[in-house]
This record gives structure tokens, C-alpha cells and sequence, in this order.
């Protein structure tokens, strides 16, 4: 659980206090008005329950054989 919370997450008006969602493009921020989900101003103050992290990769298993399997 300690990866959501990352001391170097880009900054992102999406992820942050200020914010609240407008559309998928665009937030409403207290300090700056609508502003786009990608930019970020100095008041920027990460919140990591706005954040969601990407899905892990999916493993891929069709390469191996039933000899990789055995001891």
C-alpha cells in the first residue's frame, strides 16, 4: 500500500485537494477556476484517494513450455 503514497507523483490538478471534477478533461479548482486535469498551479497539495494507479501489467504465459513447469 506504501506505492500510493509516493513522494515523487507528477503534480495534477486531478489528484489534488483543491479540485473537484468538472468532466474527464477538466476540474474546478478553488484557487485558479477550471483549469485541465493534466496542469497543476503552486497550491497543489496531493490527495492519494484521487489518484488511481495504473493496472499492472498482465503476465504472459503463452511463451512458456510444460518443461518450465518441472524440477
Amino acid at each position: 500500500m506504501s506505492w500510493l503514497f509516493q513522494n515523487k507523483i507528477e503534480p495534477r490538478c486531478a489528484y489534488c485537494v483543491r479540485s473537484r471534477s468538472l468532466n474527464d478533461d477538466q476540474v474546478v479548482c478553488s484557487k485558479k477556476g477550471v483549469m485541465s486535469c493534466s496542469s497543476h498551479c503552486r497550491a497543489f497539495k496531493y490527495d492519494p484517494l484521487r489518484r488511481t494507479p495504473p493496472r499492472p501489467a498482465k503476465a504472459e504465459f503463452s511463451s512458456l513450455k510444460d518443461e518450465d513447469f518441472s524440477l
